[in-house]
């Protein structure tokens, strides 16, 4: 079982969300619902509050939910990457935000041709964190471009602490955004939003902000036993 979420609660945060960027100065930015580890009826949520990108970290649990979900939104899969399990997610993706080396471009390709995907950089240099070496990113895009996907823009998580600790690399990413004149910048959650928003993020990846915190204690999401195994 997963926590039910309230439509209308949602509706209300949404409503602020919008109000926190507005004050940010990005009104139009982008947010991505994170509706990890909740059921179907967050996108259901999400998408009656206007949000019409949310994003999904494992690949059965993504899969699931979207086969429940009428009014499919822009499906962004936010999570670590694992070339198994690439097969599946690509019929409901749309963008692939967490490509942080060329394998895993490489399968995305064969799978899904000209997809839109961005590459992750790890800007904190957390063991708990993927993500390419910020020296490496021109060279990864090139190779991505090169298999004919579309590379819309990098994604980056700050790291952990106090929300200013992320300036840096979220100046950083933007700058290596620039450099390769991508005009997707995905930094920013719902801590850290308002630094994201001032260094030049273009998305904001924002789960508990909408969704309420997520108990310890809550498993994750589990399909429907009649659901076939992701992998």
């Amino acid at each position: 079982m997963t926590t039910p979420v309230d439509p209308d609660l949602v509706a209300q945060r949404a409503a602020a969300l919008r109000s926190r960027l507005t004050d940010a100065g990005a009104p139009d930015l982008t947010i991505v619902a994170v509706t990890k580890t909740f059921g179907a009826d967050a996108i259901h949520s999400a998408v009656a509050a206007g949000l019409h990108d949310i994003g999904e970290n494992y690949a059965q649990e993504c899969v699931a939910k979207i086969a429940e979900v009428v009014d499919t939104p822009t499906v962004h899969f936010i999570g670590h990457l694992q070339r198994n399990k690439i097969r599946k997610l690509a019929p409901v993706v749309d963008v692939w935000q967490s490509v942080d080396r060329f394998d895993v471009g490489a399968e995305i390709s064969k799978r899904s041709p000209g997809a839109s995907v961005m590459v992750q950089v790890d800007i904190s240099g957390e063991e708990t964190k993927s993500g390419c070496d910020p020296r490496e990113t021109d060279h990864l895009v090139e190779r991505l471009d090169d298999l004919g996907l579309d590379v819309i823009g990098l994604m980056a998580i700050g790291p952990l602490g106090s929300p200013e600790l992320s300036r840096p690399g979220f100046r950083l990413l933007r700058s290596l955004c620039d450099r390769n004149e991508l005009e997707e910048c995905s930094m920013g959650m719902s801590a850290d939003l308002e630094i994201a928003v001032d260094e030049g993020s273009t998305m904001v990846r924002v789960g508990r902000d909408l969704f309420g915190e997520r108990s310890p204690k809550q498993p994750p999401f589990r399909p429907d036993p009649g659901m076939p195994p992701s992998g």
